[in-house]
């Protein structure tokens, strides 16, 4: 099945300002497909679906998405595969969607390239949410529809010693070289060097990541936590600036 949803509602008042932003939906269960697609389209969002990836792989090279939603686990070309093949033509932001609990899934995405993953069941508001602000990281203009200079009041960059972040743009830097991390990690570590030195349980970590409505286990938190350090030591080995205190949490240093 390939289908193009036309948004309707939201999206005529956003049209005044910008173009309709398209995200490619691509999972072989229908009922997703169409619960994703409607709810999307809510937003102000043109959605295209595809229920496998060999039917989506030319669509989305000749004809690029803003972003695109790709299931993982799928007949004929699953969704790691789909992943390799489109960045080989295009640089198309990509969530994928995992199976709960399955790490494994996540770190070969990350590996890959993919801009963040979500397990299911997931929530679709922590699904918007995460596309906005990848997009929002993307292309600040089209997807805030303001000036990409302009402050963000509400969420103020972060200035601490060796680290940078800007919180409107999704952007990291340390030692003014830039860290690519996917959103969750970015608003774990938001939490964290927003109040230096204060230990954060990994409870409060998961209420700055995620939605109230959405379960994640401590497990989630400690691997998010592993791979930014990861992230951070390619572009310096001697990064320590992120401590754990066993039993209680983690917290950020900045000297």
């Amino acid at each position: 099945m390939q289908s193009t949803e036309v948004a309707s509602g939201a999206s005529a008042n956003t049209e005044t300002r910008r173009e309709a932003i398209e995200i490619a939906l691509v999972d072989d269960d229908r009922n997703i497909l169409t619960t994703v697609s409607i709810a999307l389209q809510a937003e102000g969002f043109v959605t295209r679906l595809y229920s496998d990836g060999e039917t989506a792989l030319r669509a989305l090279i000749d004809n690029p998405p803003d972003l695109a939603v790709f299931d993982i686990k799928m007949p004929k070309m699953d969704g790691m595969e789909l992943l390799r093949r489109v960045r080989a033509h295009q640089a198309i932001p990509v969530i994928f969607l995992t199976s709960k609990d399955d790490e494994a899934d996540e770190e070969a995405g990350l590996e890959l390239g993919a801009d963040d993953y979500i397990a299911k069941p997931f929530s679709l508001r922590l699904l918007t949410a995460r596309i906005r602000a990848i997009l929002r990281r993307a292309e600040p203009d089209r997807a805030l529809g303001h000036e990409a200079s302009a402050p963000d009041p509400v969420h103020p960059s972060i200035d601490r010693g060796r680290l940078f972040m800007d919180p409107a743009r999704h952007h990291v830097t340390w030692d003014g070289k830039p860290v690519s991390l996917t959103v969750t990690e970015f608003l774990i570590l938001e939490a964290l060097a927003s109040r230096p030195g204060v230990i954060k349980s990994r409870n409060q970590l998961m209420d700055a990541a995620y939605p109230d409505d959405v379960f994640v286990d401590d497990r989630t938190v400690d691997s998010h936590i592993k791979r930014m350090r990861r992230k951070f030591r390619v572009v310096d080995s001697s990064f320590s600036a992120i401590d754990t205190l066993y039993g209680a949490g983690y917290s950020f240093n900045d000297g």
